[in-house]
């Protein structure tokens, strides 16, 4: 079953040096961190602060091409995490032609942004970070502080998202 999210927020991994987007499960606090390039971070994030340009960049320039070919972006579908890589596809209508295109999730992304697409995620991608932080939680005395049990605080959540590697999620192929 696929679920959408929403892009959450966007942070920065200080272990790793690396950009996260967070995107959040619209029906519940579920949230699924994948770690992206600098280039797609700012890409989402002039995206998400209003900024734009005289000319078209990258993301702006493959929307406008899908409309000239007659083409539409329904939806970003984020499928799965092998070895610590995630995988999306880009869901095309063209004629009523149903179109999927592997695409990388932070591609993916900023190009759902501009075409004001939905975004999903398979349901087994979120239940495997919450059960891996719900794991980690139980584990660390640090990031109990009478949060409801299975839950986090704000605070804490964000301190486990900037802790967490993509490694973490790696083990959950499906």
């Amino acid at each position: 079953m696929v679920i959408e999210v929403r892009v959450q927020s966007l942070a920065f991994d200080k272990t790793s040096n690396t950009p996260v987007v967070i995107l959040k499960d619209l029906g519940s606090e579920r949230v699924l961190p994948i770690w992206i390039g600098p280039g797609e971070a700012s890409a989402i994030a002039m995206h998400m602060g209003g900024v734009s340009f005289q000319r078209p960049l990258t993301h702006d320039l493959l929307v406008s091409v899908l409309g000239g070919l007659g083409g539409t972006l329904q939806r970003v579908l984020i499928t799965r995490v092998k070895d610590s890589t995630y995988f999306a596809e880009l869901i095309i209508d063209r004629g009523g032609e149903i179109i999927s295109v592997d695409a990388r999730p932070s591609d993916s992304i900023a190009i759902a942004l501009r075409a004001e697409a939905r975004i999903f995620a398979e349901e087994g991608l979120l239940d495997s970070v919450a059960e891996a932080m719900a794991s980690d939680g139980a584990n660390d005395d640090e990031d109990s502080d009478g949060a409801e049990e299975g839950r986090m605080s704000g605070e804490a959540l964000e301190e486990h998202l900037r802790r967490m590697r993509p490694e973490d999620l790696g083990r959950f192929e499906r």
